[in-house]
């Protein structure tokens, strides 16, 4: 990787820290204190939140007939999310070891917190709870899958990505034969470069 884009992604390194930070302040302001069990809200901010809870009764009966229609469609992929999700934990335990991989850890991708907000109502909690462990274990099978491709093929495809993965930018580029071969043989013992 040629100086100019490391100095560009150490860039962009400091600022999505810069606005994590930022959004930590943010989350700070909004929260009483940050306990065991989650988020706490004061009092005045709790009843507010829950005079803005809009009732089961009205919820579905403003609803779309087309999103009755869909719910079937979205719910439906839980199954394969959740096999995806088994099939990545017994991946991870059986191979990693192995290529000497450090595991992912899946706590830190899939968040279950939505939910206990109080102006969201029981179908609004399921659909937090739902989105939340479906866009987590997608975005735990992509670092899972990182990893996997950065032992395997660390090498960048001809045409661009969008978005990369985490750990994409440190991929040789396409057509560096030696610099492939340099780095998989150093990775592998027992094996030679020709």
């Amino acid at each position: 990787m040629d100086d100019g884009i490391a100095r560009l992604l150490a860039r962009l390194r400091d600022l999505e820290a810069e606005i994590d930070r930022a959004f930590a302040e943010k989350r700070a302001a909004m929260r009483d204190s940050l306990g065991r069990e989650g988020a706490r809200f004061e009092r005045a901010a709790l009843d507010e939140q829950r005079r803005l809870r809009k009732s089961l009764r009205v919820f579905l009966a403003r609803s779309p007939l087309l999103f009755y229609l869909t719910a079937p469609a979205i719910y439906a992929l839980l199954v394969p999310i959740a096999l995806l999700d088994l099939a990545l934990v017994l991946y991870q335990r059986v191979c990693f070891p192995i290529y000497g991989l450090a595991r992912v850890p899946r706590a830190d991708f899939i968040a279950w917190d939505r939910h206990e907000l109080v102006y969201l109502n029981a179908i609004e909690r399921l659909n937090c709870l739902y989105c939340g462990y479906a866009t987590g274990v997608i975005a735990y099978a992509r670092e899972v899958g990182g990893r996997t491709e950065d032992y395997w093929c660390p090498i960048k495809h001809a045409d661009p990505l969008h978005p990369p993965h985490s750990r994409y930018h440190g991929f040789l580029d396409y057509g560096d034969a030696a610099g492939f071969r340099h780095r998989q043989d150093g990775r592998r013992p027992g094996t030679k470069a020709p």
